[in-house]
């Protein structure tokens, strides 16, 4: 296979039958189908703006577009993040902070480093891999922040909350790890293979691709729960 077959959007629409069964499932369990149906609808408005939208982006050639876009993405990372907790400006900006930092590390060692990105900013590279470690920086605050609050509220140490929510943080990313190529074949080797790229080649890339996740969603949730530590009055430990 050479190349990806578009799909029609009668087709995609087809797609909608799981997640419809889900749905009435939710109703008649009484559970809900607002918040859902609303998360369903957002993606794929979100998805086929952004389809606009990367297009002009991969079109230009200024190198500021990519660290705006990076900006965008930290800064809406940490609001979703801290979306299920009460939260304060602090607790903001320790997110907008532990992503950045916790992100940017692997997100510049992956396209610096080991892609050596030609010219820096290009955005057909960098935008799309922003995305990826952005997105597991922000999970992985957000499990380790709703923790961390809910073990202080059970009483526990700052030490001891904050190592628990480190623990239950990094849950997703290390199933990830342990099920990829035995239960799972991740979406960027799966994509490359599609369009017709070795596998062999296609595995090194997303071995490439899970050690910076895992990088970011370790960083980051060791990140806002250093400065978060902080805030508490409490010395933090590495």
């Amino acid at each position: 296979m050479g190349s990806v077959e578009a799909i029609s959007l009668l087709r995609l629409a087809i797609g909608l039958i799981p997640a419809a069964l889900v749905l009435i499932v939710l109703a008649r369990w009484s559970l809900g189908i607002v918040q859902p149906a609303v998360a369903l609808a957002r993606m794929v408005f979100q998805l086929l703006m952004i389809g606009f939208l990367l297009a002009f982006i991969f079109e230009s050639n200024h190198g500021i577009i990519v660290p705006i876009v990076c900006a965008i993405m930290i800064v809406a990372a940490a609001a979703i993040a801290l979306r299920t907790i009460p939260s304060t400006w602090s607790d903001f900006g320790a997110a907008v902070l532990a992503i950045l930092v916790g992100g940017g590390i692997p997100y510049i060692v992956t396209t610096q480093l080991i892609l050596q990105v030609d010219p820096w900013f290009a955005p057909q590279v960098m935008v799309p891999l922003a995305g990826m470690v952005f997105a597991n920086g922000m999970n992985a605050v957000s499990l380790a922040a709703e923790r961390f609050e809910s073990e202080r509220k059970q009483g526990l140490t700052i030490e001891e909350s904050r190592a628990t929510s480190l623990q239950a943080a990094l849950i997703p990313i290390t199933n990830s790890l342990m099920a990829v190529g035995l239960v799972s074949i991740p979406g960027m080797m799966t994509g490359q293979v599609l369009a017709g790229i070795s596998p062999f080649i296609a595995a090194r890339y997303q071995i490439m691709v899970m050690l910076m996740v895992y990088g970011s969603a370790g960083l980051s949730s060791i990140g806002y729960l250093f400065w978060k530590s902080h805030d508490a009055g409490v010395l933090p430990k590495i």
